[in-house]
């Protein structure tokens, strides 16, 4: 029997409005996130991810801090990265986070490890952005070496040998669940094969279905490894509403600057209505009503055969009020919805 589709919410900690329109404080912004989160595990969702960032536009530069007060206030939802960018960060360090928060949880941790599609964190902590692929290679391959629980023996070329080393704490039941990030990258997903990890896709524009490819390479390589495939699951961002209407006109303006600010520094186009729409409509993007959301999300679990989706649920100054609207519906109309259409 196929397990049931997960629900999951992400967030950056996107740097948001207050109801007079300014701007509000990083401090605050990262005590709405913990709401927000509460309410995701109040309405019964599996997931919730924060992302890594280091810069003005997103507030929280250290998910496992954000994610251990969650821990204190939630009692069933999964808390997780989303995603730790190992290449930036020591692997050995990543793991004695999550093993705390696994433990303050209680078993309630995962990471999803990447290489960051953002790269300040490379000169914020001091690495070659030219080892890019160096780095994350190398830095993984300890972290895998870490899952063992095991005294570690293990050699690289970017930091002195390990001999017989002990991390602690471990964790309590079980191993540390890891998935890997990937936004597109062949070799990406085939490393995940290779170490026998889940795999997350990050779908943030295009049409869904463009990454069926990835899918089919992702399970190619675990029958040549001779082991059954891990869990897939997607990330891609959206915005709940009552009507299709009400959610592009509400998301509209906050989303366009915010894909505008990031797409100027990686050379994109600003981004036109037409597109916006062309991606609610058949891109990656879900927005709009409950059953316009749930249609879409179905039809990508189908098409890509998922077991979790991750509904990036914040995009730009969207006021935290309209984003705990966004999560009710999200989890009192778009999950049973969905699972309706997936039975």
């Amino acid at each position: 029997m196929t397990a049931p589709l997960e629900f999951g919410l992400d967030t950056f900690g996107d740097v948001t409005r207050d109801a007079s329109g300014a701007m509000l404080a990083h401090a605050q912004v990262i005590r709405n996130v913990v709401d927000e989160a509460v309410l995701a595990d109040e309405l019964g969702l599996d997931f919730i991810g924060l992302g890594e960032h280091h810069r003005a536009d997103f507030a929280i530069s250290s998910p496992e801090t954000v994610l251990a007060a969650i821990a204190a206030r939630t009692k069933r939802i999964h808390l997780g990265s989303a995603v730790t960018v190992l290449s930036s960060d020591d692997p050995i360090r990543v793991f004695q986070r999550f093993a705390t928060l696994d433990a303050v949880s209680n078993g309630r941790a995962e990471v999803i490890l990447g290489r960051g599609s953002f790269t300040e964190s490379f000169p914020l902590f001091g690495f070659d952005l030219r080892a890019y692929e160096a780095l994350f290679e190398e830095k993984l391959d300890l972290f895998i070496a870490l899952l063992s629980q095991k005294p570690v023996t293990w050699e690289g070329k970017l930091r002195p040998p390990l001999k017989d080393q002990r991390v602690y704490p471990p964790v309590e039941h079980g191993t540390l669940k890891t998935w890997i990030g990937v936004g597109g990258s062949p070799q990406s997903v085939v490393r995940a094969a290779h170490y026998d990890l889940p795999l997350m896709l990050a779908i943030i524009g295009g049409d869904p279905a463009r990454f069926a490819p990835y899918v089919e390479l992702y399970h190619r390589a675990f029958k040549e490894f001779g082991r059954p495939a891990k869990p897939i699951g997607v990330h891609s961002p959206g915005y709940v509403a009552e009507t299709d209407e009400e959610a592009r006109e509400a998301l509209w303006p906050d989303y366009k600057p915010m894909r505008d600010r990031i797409g100027k520094e990686r050379g994109w186009p600003p981004m036109g209505r037409d597109e916006f729409v062309s991606e609610a409509e058949r891109g990656s993007l879900y927005v709009g009503s409950p059953e316009t959301v749930a249609r879409k999300i179905a039809a990508t679990a189908k098409v890509l055969g998922i077991s979790r989706f991750q509904l990036k649920y914040s995009a730009g100054s969207l006021p935290h009020e309209k984003l705990m609207r966004s999560i009710e519906l999200y989890g009192r109309k778009v999950v049973p919805m969905v699972r309706e259409m997936m039975a």
